[in-house]
């Protein structure tokens, strides 16, 4: 990355592995040490122990159901109907860039978020933009994403059982560090 760039990481992991809690603490470590930050994270939606769909919700607190088993789609991805209109009515909002030195936080770039065609227009956009960015995104190959990991300017971080602990405070370093008026 350049150094006059804003961080632009993906957090690359395997379904599972906690990409998305990762950025829940993430997202939390910045609030604490109040760092403007905008973006949205996703969550699962349980009934009785089993996984039904997931919800997004964005940073200001807006929130829908991203995908269901009982939504029709489409498009479906595995058993799951994905709801765009929901999604991308609380997702491409929470795109807008927070003020000077904040940072977006998305959760994630996966096939029921990259099924939204104004999604990937509108992250390819902010990523010509002055503003640092961590996102989530799959191991699996997509055109979308695919590209991204090649972009000079963007770092790819794995998740791994390993690493996933820690990585919230190096993630830190690394955003504060880059902030224009930061001494650190």
């Amino acid at each position: 990355m350049d150094e006059g760039t804003p961080p632009r990481l993906l957090l690359e992991g395997r379904p599972g592995i906690g990409k998305s809690t990762l950025a829940r603490r993430l997202l939390a470590l910045l609030q604490q040490a109040d760092v403007p930050v905008g973006g949205f994270i996703t969550a699962e939606l349980r009934t009785s122990g089993r996984r039904e769909g997931f919800a997004v919700q964005a940073i200001s607190g807006t929130r829908g159901i991203l995908a269901h088993v009982d939504l029709p789609g489409p498009p479906r991805v595995g058993r799951y109907g994905v709801d765009l209109a929901t999604f991308e009515r609380v997702a491409l909002p929470a795109l807008r860039a927070p003020r000077a030195g904040g940072v977006l936080v998305i959760d994630e770039l996966g096939k029921m978020e990259l099924a939204s065609a104004a999604f990937c227009e509108a992250v390819a956009d902010l990523l010509g933009r002055d503003v640092a960015v961590v996102a989530t995104v799959h191991v699996a190959h997509h055109r979308f994403t695919d590209a991204l990991k090649r972009r000079p300017d963007i770092r790819v971080v794995r998740v791994t059982n390993a690493t996933r602990d820690a990585l919230p405070e190096q993630l830190m370093e690394c955003l504060l560090g880059a902030r224009p008026g930061q001494g650190r």
